[in-house]
């Protein structure tokens, strides 16, 4: 799988290096679900950066991704999603809700931080 995935305190960052294929993101699905239990991780962030194209595939599977982390006990934030896929996913009308979007790493922990502390209202 083309994802390197770290540990940073209570956090887990999984930086996806290219694209994936349907099985390598149901993949990364699991992984990240077994991290946040194992690891009793707060927080997820996701570097979409090195993708072209979120495709509706894509887009349901990151869905599942911050509902299952949440079931688990974490939240999630996507960062690094490039001008042009973010235009094409507005026109294609992906359904995004209830993605957490950050522009980088820095506000992603952030934002992280202010979840896992109750202060923050939910949105993003």
């Amino acid at each position: 799988m083309s994802v390197a995935i770290l540990r940073q305190g209570e956090y887990v960052i999984a930086s996806i290096l290219s694209d994936l294929s349907d099985t390598e993101v149901l993949e990364l699905r699991h992984e990240l679900a077994e991290m946040v239990g194992r690891h009793r991780s707060r927080g997820i962030v996701i570097d979409v950066a090195a993708l072209d194209v979120i495709d509706s595939f894509v887009a349901r599977a990151l869905r599942s991704i911050v509902l299952t982390a949440r079931l688990r006990g974490a939240d999630t934030v996507i960062v690094g999603i490039q001008p042009d896929v973010a235009i094409a996913m507005v026109q294609f009308r992906l359904n995004l809700e209830p993605l957490r979007v950050a522009l980088d790493l820095d506000e992603a922990i952030a934002l992280l931080d202010r979840l896992t502390q109750g202060d923050a209202v939910d949105g993003g």
